[in-house]
This record gives C-alpha cells, structure tokens and sequence, in this order.
C-alpha cells in the first residue's frame, strides 16, 4: 500500500494549529489538523485532495506525481461548469475552468463537530460556492449562481477518487436496477446485482441517493450519497494507462461521482441557481 503523499504534512509528533497554509509542487495547501480528522485542500480549484477521520485509513487518493502546472489528480476535483469535454469547444480543458483557477477561501473555522469552509469562484457572470463540512464524516455541497442577463448552458461533477485497498476486491452495491449509459461500449445499460470495476467502468447512472462502496481487502464500507444529483457517474480506467500514474496507484482508487447536466444540460436563467452535494460516512 502506498503512502498517501499529502500524509507528510501529518508525520511530525509536534502540535499543529487546526488550519495552516503550506506550500506544496508549486501550488498553496491548507493543512487540516482537528481532533476528529485531518484533511489538505488545494487552493487550485478549492479541491479537497485528502481525508481521513482519526484512527481509519484514508478515504481519499491522489497521485504521487503532480504536473507543474495544470489539474491535479485525485481527491474531489470539483468539474465546472462543464464535466468532461465541452459540447462545442473542443480547445477547452476537459472538466472546465473551476480545477484549474484558485478559488477564495471565505471562512474556515472549527468546533466539537469537526471543520466548516466555504471557498467560492466568481468566472464571467457565474459564481460558484463549495462548502465543506468534515469530521467523522465528509459532506461537500456545491452552489452555482447565473448572474448574466441571458440564459446559459451547465453541467458540473464531484469527481470523487475514493481510496481502497485493492480494485480487484471492490464492489458497489445500491445501483441495483439503474438505468445508464456505459460510455466505453457507447451503448444503455442498466445495472444488475453489484458493480464490479476491475476491467475498467465509465458508466453513467441515472441515479440518485446513497451506495455502499464494499472493500473488501480493508475490510471497510463507505457509504456514499449522490444526493439529488441527475447522475452518478462510475469511473475507473482498467488497464488503461493514465500519464503520470503507475499501475500499481490506478488499483489504489475507484471514482464514484455526484454529477448534473451530462445528459441533459441544465439550461439556467439569470438568477437561477444549481446545486449538487456528495457526503460519505462509514458503514456499519
């Protein structure tokens, strides 16, 4: 099992201060020290790269390696205001903007219950707020507002890299009867009995509400829910190779995505608002 690489900032026995600013392969961290966890979000794209409650593995991957500049993999990548290619810009970064632009942090304090931040975006004549609540357990909840004076075209996605033991002893329960689309056979699906990702996934699920992640080889079970997002999104990349990542991290992780607008663009007018949420605790 490798060391998740933001754990360094978490080796020292010395007491840190429950927020602390670090830098870190060129780019601004918050390190998270509390009682009930310790957590690292990027500045770049408000993206929360490391989580784990006292006394439990991680729940969160992220690479080893990380480009000098562009999108970091791993953690929650919050994709927006488009998630994978964009419908007509073909020059555009998969995923959109909000990855790659660092964010404001507006507040961030503690108490008994764990941390709270709120971290926002204003791009053009949109802003973005992303709230994060993490203790025992892990709730991110993402809120868009359309300021123009026309309507707009929307899709966003958080693209969860959760942490596992192995993905050959994983399996997905919950999605039992969904409707989707399985993108590498390019054909509809629809899911019988568990899902299992080893030879590779990129499915979309027309699903919302809570799944079980089963690990079997950490002998762990977290429960996630999608909340009332349009989709949810499975994705891991099999024996595909994903530069800057060794085969032996692509079988450290499996994405389970809250995500809106993929199938069917949310067309917002001015004023409108779109939420998405994504919250995980242990099982029983």
């Amino acid at each position: 099992m490798h060391e998740h690489p933001l754990q360094r900032f978490f080796r020292s026995l010395r007491e840190r201060p429950v927020f602390a600013w670090e830098r870190y392969r060129q780019r601004d961290v918050l390190v998270i020290d509390h009682p009930l966890c310790q957590a690292v979000f990027s500045r770049q794209g408000a993206q929360l790269l490391h989580f784990q409650p006292r006394g439990q593995k991680p729940w969160l991957w992220c690479a080893a390696k990380w480009p000098h500049v562009g999108a970091i993999r791993g953690g929650v990548p919050v994709c927006w205001p488009w998630y994978g290619r964009h419908p007509s810009e073909n020059a555009w970064p998969s995923h959109g903007w909000a990855r790659l632009i660092d964010w404001k942090l507006l507040d961030s304090r503690s108490d008994e219950d764990g941390v709270h931040l709120h971290w926002q975006l204003q791009l053009c004549d949109w802003q973005v707020d992303l709230h994060a609540d993490l203790g025992e357990r892990m709730e991110l909840r993402l809120s868009t507002e359309h300021q123009d004076s026309q309507p707009c075209q929307l899709s966003q996605a958080l693209h969860a890299y959760w942490r596992i033991g192995d993905v050959g002893e994983v399996a997905l329960s919950g999605l039992e009867g969904a409707q989707g689309y399985d993108q590498l056979s390019r054909a509809a699906c629809q899911q019988e009995g568990e899902l299992r990702v080893e030879g590779g996934c990129q499915r979309v699920f027309q699903h919302e509400g809570e799944l079980q992640l089963k690990d079997h080889a950490w002998q762990r079970e977290l429960r996630i829910d999608t909340g009332d997002s349009a989709d949810t999104v499975v994705w891991h990349p099999g024996t595909r190779p994903l530069l800057g990542v060794s085969w032996d991290e692509v079988s450290e992780f499996v994405c389970v995505e809250a995500a809106s607008g993929g199938t069917d663009s949310l067309c917002l007018a001015p004023g409108e608002r779109a939420h998405l949420s994504l919250q995980a605790w242990v099982g029983a």
